[in-house]
């Protein structure tokens, strides 16, 4: 590790994304603690961070809605704008194409995400207000502004934050290293963790020793479900391909093998994210609109996270997502065609539909098993850190989604280092 972060910095391309890209996030992280004028922030946080669905919102943005700060959004309406729009190039026959038309069908599928996450921005912030009105202090403006004006500048200003780090994770994607919003939520996950650990440690030296003993054990379990993550995530199913020899004039093509990866966790988080925007969608808007109502109780106590139907409800939802996602990314029949229009063909598979009835039964095998490590990796490590104790922002912070996000985005950011390092080798070889 320590000798390609000493060839990252011997490399002046890679050395200036890797500064660009730590510089937007010092830049991210700086909004996130930015409060806004007109909300009693400390009013703010309280109310935040005793909603345990607001608090495990606050964690994946870094903090910044319990501080009432200019970034108080985050990415979550980028991301749910995302998930929508993904559902509907699958159901709308012309996105479906725009969808397989290349980089000119990304860029508009992109641009109708932005619209989107614009739309979810606007409803999020004004649900905010209205859900926190009891926050939103009068006379921000001068001395005797109504109320209501101040709101408005609220709402403004967080819909301009939500969109504005919305602008930072497209400018490091495009000039630095990595997917900029998942670097975005890798940063605000970690940030909630470490404010967290720190604590934790203060009361320690405060003379708290069975917080010691709660922290060590909670870190024991991260860094075992940690392992598991990145064995499964690696792990993948190798389906062997050969290619006959074609003679074409004088030269000779094709008589090599190669193989099919199909991975264990090929959907990621996806599946998660899903599942829990389902289940928590009518909590938000209860926590928000009407918190103290006999609805809210009633959720809490018998879809809130840690309950029995939430758990089954929960990991029958991440099966079927599993699958509804595998399908999108795996075609065996348009997989099947490519192998026998190039002249390939599966060891002992007939090619055409065989073929593509064996690749889809053993996609099927392997996307269950995914399924159940997900369903698992959901439920299991939040019950484990729930038994265990600790300070609740801890428990959010590395939470099944956390956990899988964190391990993603430092898979990925290490391929994506690799490229860059691989790529100068290869023009330096050319030079």
């Amino acid at each position: 590790m320590f000798r390609k972060i000493a060839q990252c910095m011997k490399t002046k391309e890679v050395r200036v994304k890797i500064i660009i890209t730590l510089l937007l996030l010092l830049v991210y992280r700086v909004g996130c603690w930015l409060p806004i004028p007109g909300i009693n922030t400390e009013t703010f946080s309280t109310i935040a961070t005793d909603n345990s669905f607001l608090a495990l919102l606050s964690s994946l943005n870094g903090g910044s809605l319990a501080n009432g700060a200019f970034l108080a959004l985050g990415v979550s309406p980028y991301i749910s704008a995302s998930i929508i729009i993904q559902l509907l190039a699958i159901a709308i026959p012309s996105w479906q194409r725009l969808s397989k038309e290349g980089e000119e069908g990304r860029k508009k599928l992109s641009k109708y995400t932005r619209w989107a996450a614009l739309i979810l921005s606007v409803a999020q912030a004004i649900g905010i207000v209205v859900g926190f009105g009891d926050t939103i202090e009068a006379g921000m403006l001068w001395s005797g502004s109504p109320q209501w004006l101040t709101a408005m500048i609220v709402v403004v200003v967080l819909v301009a934050g939500g969109m504005f780090t919305v602008w930072l994770g497209e400018r490091i994607t495009e000039l630095g290293i990595g997917n900029g919003l998942s670097l975005l939520i890798f940063v605000g996950i970690l940030s909630s963790a470490g404010m967290a650990i720190l604590a934790n440690i203060e009361s320690i030296a405060a003379g708290d020793l069975n917080g010691l003993w709660t922290l060590l054990i909670f870190l024991a379990a991260v860094i075992l479900i940690f392992a598991l993550i990145v064995f499964v995530d690696l792990a993948e199913r190798k389906v062997p391909v050969q290619y006959a020899k074609q003679i074409r004039g004088r030269k000779v093509y094709g008589g090599q093998s190669t193989n099919i990866p199909i991975r264990v966790n090929a959907s990621g988080v996806m599946p998660i994210i899903f599942a829990s925007a389902i289940l928590t969608f009518p909590q938000l808007i209860m926590s928000i609109f009407a918190p103290n109502s006999s609805a809210m109780a009633w959720y809490n106590t018998w879809m809130g996270s840690g309950s029995w139907p939430y758990i089954v409800v929960s990991s029958l939802l991440i099966l079927f997502f599993s699958y509804f996602y595998a399908q999108i990314t795996f075609n065996p029949d348009d997989i099947s065609k490519q192998i026998q229009q190039n002249g390939g063909f599966i060891p002992g598979v007939r090619p055409g539909k065989p073929t593509s009835d064996y690749l889809k039964k053993i996609s099927n095998r392997v996307i269950l098993f995914g399924a159940i490590f997900l369903a698992f990796i959901a439920l299991v490590p939040n019950l484990i850190f729930k038994g265990i104790g600790g300070d609740s922002i801890l428990v959010n912070a590395f939470s099944a989604t956390g956990l899988l996000i964190i391990v993603s985005v430092a898979l990925e950011f290490d391929k994506q280092l690799d490229a860059q390092l691989l790529m100068r080798n290869y023009r330096g070889f050319l030079k």
